[in-house]
């Protein structure tokens, strides 16, 4: 997954587009899509006695988009850029910015050096 939750994504297209990067709040169908806060914001409206909102009325809440649709925000250079994945030299797997190299966490740890017997 390019996208985690927590990140910081900036959206690209769609109605909602903008330069300020915003959190991601949840990670979909393995990646495909994500929950962005303040993005794709809709209205539902429920009866009473509805278990989220007892006495009735207008929900709002976010709906997922395309993972397409956003970019990673990288903290070290303060721009959009696309994610890619590199094995370090101990052998952890990690995300990375493809504008500036820098980290953007690991994905899976160091694995153990297979003995030569």
């Amino acid at each position: 997954m390019k996208i985690k939750k927590g990140d910081m994504v900036v959206v690209i297209s769609g109605d909602d587009a903008a330069k300020a990067p915003r959190k991601v709040t949840q990670v979909l169908d393995g990646g495909q899509k994500v929950v962005v806060e303040g993005v794709n914001v809709v209205q539902k409206h429920v009866k009473r006695n509805h278990p989220k909102s007892p006495q009735g009325g207008r929900l709002r809440f976010e709906k997922p988009i395309q993972a397409s649709n956003v970019l990673y925000f990288c903290g070290a250079c303060n721009q959009p850029a696309r994610v890619g994945f590199r094995v370090t030299a101990e052998g952890a797997k990690e995300r990375y910015c493809k504008a500036c190299q820098a980290s953007a966490g690991q994905v899976s740890p160091a694995r153990k050096a297979k003995s030569v017997s």
